[in-house]
């Protein structure tokens, strides 16, 4: 099994080799930091609690509106290949099981979050220093960064899902964008922490650095949504195989 689950994985990978979708993984964050960066430094008589207010512009976009985008681009391309022509057939006649395709393309969606939170976080760094910021950022960011990694896959594994139904590309995409825009009204009314695409913004604590996360109703969610898609995906692959 695990051999199945290596070869799958790296299949997904060749896929992905010099992809274009890598263009918006780099521009969109660099978009938001610019916009938050340039709001925050306009503001500068409002916002005085330099870090952690900077974290805020930052993320107000992104983890609403950017953020799902991309991921929901990234696994709608990691689908492209198989909605193309017959190539579902050749897909499900591979010598491996449906679990093992689906682990294929849900690593490299995990890959994709942390990697995205990664670049976010450098940006981050580097506007902080650009506008003058003192010392480092505060301790509480890793934890920001760890919440909203585990609320990113919550988010990757409904697009895995929807982009393995829809054979659009653009569709998923534009559930993703909606999804996160919803996150925003549905965390505003206090109920975030049961809505899905609201659970990588709540993690990032996007707009607002200090609020209290309930941390283990949040693991808890997030576990409960990353396992029903992925359930539903490897399902849905069973269906189509049969």
């Amino acid at each position: 099994m695990t051999l199945s689950f290596m070869k799958s994985i790296k299949a997904e990978r060749l896929k992905l080799k010099r992809s274009p979708v890598w263009l918006a993984f780099f521009i969109l964050p660099i978009i938001s930091a610019f916009f938050g960066t340039v709001n925050y430094s306009a503001n500068l008589g409002l916002l005085k609690s330099e870090w952690y207010s900077l974290w805020s512009q930052h993320t107000l976009f992104l983890c609403y509106v950017f953020m799902p985008a991309l991921i929901g681009t990234y696994c709608s391309y990691l689908w492209r290949l198989e909605h193309m022509r017959n190539n579902w057939n050749g897909f499900l006649t591979v010598p491996v099981s449906c679990l093992s395709l689906y682990v294929g393309k849900l690593v490299q969606a995990i890959i994709m979050v942390i990697a995205g939170n990664a670049w976010v976080f450098f940006l981050y760094c580097l506007c902080g220093k650009l506008c003058g910021l003192p010392g480092l950022p505060p301790k509480a960011s890793i934890g920001w960064l760890a919440a909203g990694i585990l609320g990113g896959i919550v988010v990757g594994c409904i697009q895995l899902t929807v982009s393995m139904i829809i054979r659009s590309f653009a569709v998923p995409i534009g559930i993703g964008l909606i999804g996160g825009i919803g996150g925003l009204m549905v965390t505003n009314k206090g109920w975030g922490l049961y809505y899905p695409y609201s659970l990588y913004c709540m993690g990032m604590r996007a707009n607002n650095p200090y609020m209290e996360l309930e941390t283990g109703t949040f693991v808890i969610g997030c576990i409960v949504y990353i396992l029903l898609f992925s359930l539903l995906s490897v399902w849905g692959l069973r269906r189509r195989e049969q």
